[in-house]
Parts: C-alpha cells; sequence; structure tokens
C-alpha cells in the first residue's frame, strides 16, 4: 500500500479556522433528497463497514445499534437481519419512506408525542424504528441506550460548529462496554466548504477522547471522478472505532 494516497501522511488543518462557519439548514438538506442529491447515499453499502463488520459486532447478539442521519443506509437492514435491533434518526420523511419501499419491508408510522411535528417509522417485525426528527430533538424522545453506533455520513454532515453538542449526545446515548464506529474524511478544506466536512485527528480526539479510546483502523484512497468538481485533488476516507476507556 506503500505506493497509493492512503499511505501518505495527509496534512491537518485547524478545525477552529477552516469551515467553522459553515451552515446547511435542515431545509437544505431536505432538499437535497427531493431534487435525488444524494450522492453520499451508497447502494451496495459501505465497504469498510462490511470488511470490519465482524470485529464491530464482535459475535454478540441482540445488539441495539443506532445510525444518525441513517437515510436510507442498506446497512440497517445487515444489521436487522442479523438479529439487531436498529434505530436510526433521519430528517428527510422521504429517506425514510423510501428505505422500507426498497429493502421490502412493511411498516407503520405514528407521532412522537414529545417532539411536535415528528415521526416515528416501525418496521412491521419490530427491529427497525427510524425517527424523522431534529437529531438535535432526538433525546426528547427517550430512546434508551446503544451498544454500537455506526456514523456514515453523519458527523461529516453537522455543521463544524454543531460538532460538540452533537459528540455530546452521542456519548449520551452509548452503554457500557460500547463500540462506535466513525467515518470521516481528509481533504484540503481551503479548496471545498463541504459538505462532507474536513475532520481532522485532534478534532476526534479533542471531542471524545476523554471518554473513549480512539483508534483509526483504517484509512483509504476515496478519490472518484466526481471529485474533482469540488476542486481538491485527494480525498481520504479514515475509519476510527471508539471504545470505552
Amino acid at each position: 500500500m506503500d505506493d497509493t494516497r492512503t499511505s501518505l501522511d495527509v496534512k491537518e488543518y485547524p478545525d477552529t479556522e477552516v469551515q467553522k462557519n459553515r451552515i446547511l439548514t435542515l431545509e437544505e438538506w431536505q432538499k437535497k433528497w427531493v431534487e435525488r442529491k444524494i450522492t453520499f447515499h451508497q447502494e451496495q453499502g459501505h465497504q469498510l463497514l462490511k470488511k470490519h463488520l465482524d470485529a464491530f459486532l464482535k459475535g454478540e447478539s441482540g445488539l441495539r445499534v443506532f445510525f444518525p442521519l441513517c437515510g436510507k443506509a442498506v446497512e440497517m437492514r445487515w444489521f436487522a437481519d442479523r438479529g439487531h435491533s436498529v434505530v436510526g434518526v433521519e430528517i428527510s420523511e422521504l429517506g425514510i419512506r423510501e428505505f422500507f419501499t426498497e429493502q421490502n419491508l412493511s411498516y407503520s408510522e405514528e407521532p412522537i408525542k414529545e417532539i411536535p411535528g415528528a415521526k416515528v417509522f416501525k418496521s412491521s417485525s419490530g427491529n427497525i424504528s427510524l425517527y424523522c426528527c431534529n437529531l438535535f430533538d432526538l433525546p426528547r424522545a427517550n430512546i434508551g441506550k446503544f451498544d454500537r453506533i455506526w456514523d456514515r455520513g453523519a458527523f461529516v454532515a453537522i455543521n463544524p460548529g454543531d460538532r460538540k453538542r452533537y459528540a455530546d449526545i452521542m456519548l449520551s446515548l452509548m452503554r457500557k462496554g460500547f463500540h462506535y464506529l466513525l467515518s470521516v474524511f481528509s481533504y484540503d478544506p481551503t479548496k471545498y466548504a463541504g459538505p462532507p466536512f474536513y475532520v481532522s485527528d485532534d478534532e476526534i480526539e479533542r471531542l471524545f477522547g476523554s471518554v473513549c479510546t480512539c483508534q483509526c483502523l483504517e484509512k483509504v484512497d476515496a478519490f472518484e471522478e466526481r471529485h474533482k468538481s469540488w476542486g481538491v485533488d485527494y480525498l481520504v476516507e479514515k475509519l476510527y472505532l471508539l471504545t470505552e476507556k
């Protein structure tokens, strides 16, 4: 792997200076779904998760797995089919409905009484519950604690100014002995404003390091032809495993 970009030491940028004032509204995210600007969705699922899935689950059964900003991630079906209980949160009702339709799963919907205007969609089998609301409102619904968190496309989509609040929610949702798998990106943020937003190693340590041991499992070259339109010439995905200290 020494001849690939992924073996290179990628330049770190100070998070306090780069992209710090960048803001996308919930309405803008919903509009992306309506206009089908959802290149972040991976129809075949996330290959790094697939590679590390056994290590992530550790052979345990009946786990509660949380998907922040879940979209219509096919990985939710992976976990459910293995007998785990999946809970997701997503602002786009369109994304949630598409998940159930594309996975050929029947479901019901009901209002969330603690969050005005919000709904929860539940698979008929009962092991997938997707909350349609602002992630920052979710703690009011008292969804309980989780054994696993799969964070792909969530932390990198949160407005940089909201990261501390986001991290605090994630930490509050973790059960003892948790495993939190986190995917982030490195690129030159002076050339592209995001999202996905640039995340440094230091930022992960700063936000999670007091509670978690933060281990980088793998770095891969994630650069594709479409990323040229961002103005960047490299894109490295980093997969972190956060475990209890």
